[in-house]
């Protein structure tokens, strides 16, 4: 009796382990076909091209509408890479605006990557087109906390129609009379010296006034960050003190030009007396030609110029900084006045750009890059700023550029702040 009841007890024994064994296999089994399932479908994505990088960013490309949609979803969902590595407020914030010059970018992180300090930045890519490439090398960043935006308006995702170039818009160079005659959509509307809008000319000031709506009105992050926002363009290189410089800048702003509305860590001038001049700072009307690169705008002074946006969007140049220019000390009663680096920590690398498109010489930038880099070495850092020039802040009146007449142009810019 005593041995069939330890027969049964084997048995039951032997039965529950060869569950248990068979349950472990199968769901090893289920893991793994699993992972495969997730590796395979990774493969087929990157195979494919047709979605972004990164899983909270996926773009479509299979058709503009599935695109465009893609951008609305990256704009509502605003997701801020490396935020875990980096927590806290940012304490400079860098708004660059990206077109289609992945090599200059590339540029433009290096430099970033040697920054003193690039761990405290929040680095804002503004993109104008989207491309796998453009966002593998953004999405590549991992120093600091980036995130990225996309312009919806993009003549990429409009390439037939307006804000793109309508094949029914009238040609350029044609007369007001002759575009009547062919019944073009705009014949009402050449600029002043009666040319017909180009898209692709007319893209870049879009994207700016945009961008500067979205960047103060709508990025989650910059809620209740009361500091200056940096504008950069991807064809922009920055010195190794970019911030040094910056944060003595603000000191120097706070203590003897109380009254500088904006700061401009870049100029156009070359290296050459980099060192003579590292700690020397200037006072001047802000100007399109001397301060539109490493431009630092405050929240206030971007309220100032939303009070403007009727004459900056009506203004007929196709410049967003001869229009700002423009606004300084007529929209804006008071000039804007500016604090200047006379030792640009700001290098411009572009040789090719909106009305330049050939031969282009990326290779030959980075070697002059380095150049500049070498000669301006010992004149990094300085301990502290020195006025060495205060100029007149006025109005600068300048000649219209034109390009901006089509009153679509003038309506769409004036939506920005209601349809970002």
């Amino acid at each position: 009796m005593r041995l069939r009841l330890l027969k049964r007890n084997v048995l039951l024994l032997l039965g529950v382990i060869f569950v248990l064994v068979t349950l472990l296999f199968s769901t090893r089994v289920l893991v793994v076909s699993e992972n495969d399932t997730r590796a395979a479908s990774s493969r087929d994505v990157v195979s494919n091209g047709n979605q972004g990088t990164n899983s909270c960013e996926i773009f479509d490309f299979a058709s503009l509408s599935e695109l465009t949609q893609s951008v609305y979803s990256a704009n509502y969902k605003q997701c801020v890479h490396n935020a875990d590595r980096f927590p806290g407020e940012p304490q400079l914030v860098l708004v660059v605006q990206v077109h289609n010059r992945p090599e200059y970018l590339r540029l433009l992180i290096r430099s970033l990557e040697k920054a003193a300090e690039v761990h405290s930045f929040l680095l804002i890519f503004s993109h104008d087109y989207i491309s796998q490439e453009i966002n593998t090398i953004v999405q590549g960043i991992t120093f600091c906390k980036v995130l990225q935006i996309y312009f919806p308006f993009s003549t990429q995702l409009y390439p037939k129609e307006f804000p793109g170039q309508d094949p029914r818009d009238c040609p350029r160079d044609i007369s007001k009379d002759e575009a009547r005659k062919t019944g073009c959509l705009n014949a009402e509307h050449p600029d002043l010296y009666g040319h017909y809008r180009e898209a692709f000319i007319t893209q870049t000031k879009h994207h700016w006034w945009w961008k500067l709506h979205f960047v103060w009105e709508r990025v989650q992050v910059l809620q209740g960050y009361s500091g200056f926002a940096v504008f950069l363009e991807e064809d922009n290189y920055i010195l190794p003190d970019f911030f040094h410089f910056y944060k003595l800048m603000i000191e120097f702003r706070k203590t003897s030009c109380q009254d500088c509305d904006m700061l401009a860590l870049g100029n156009h001038d070359s290296v050459r007396d980099f060192t003579g001049l590292s700690n020397k700072v200037l006072t001047s009307g802000w100007m399109s030609t001397k301060h539109n690169m490493g431009m630092a705008i405050s929240k206030e002074v971007y309220y100032k110029l939303m009070g403007c946006s009727n004459n900056f969007c009506t203004y007929d140049d196709y410049n967003w900084d001869w229009t700002l220019q423009h606004l300084s000390g007529t929209c804006i009663s008071k000039p804007l006045k500016v604090l200047v680096a006379q030792a640009s920590r700001v290098l411009h690398t572009g040789d090719c750009g909106v009305h330049q498109k050939e031969n282009c010489r990326p290779e030959l930038v980075s070697q002059n890059v380095e150049e500049s880099l070498q000669k301006a070495k010992d004149g990094l850092f300085p301990p502290r700023l020195d006025l060495s020039r205060v100029g007149p802040v006025e109005h600068k009146a300048h000649m219209k550029n034109g390009g901006w007449g089509d009153v679509r142009d003038h309506v769409l810019c004036n939506n920005y702040s209601k349809r970002l």
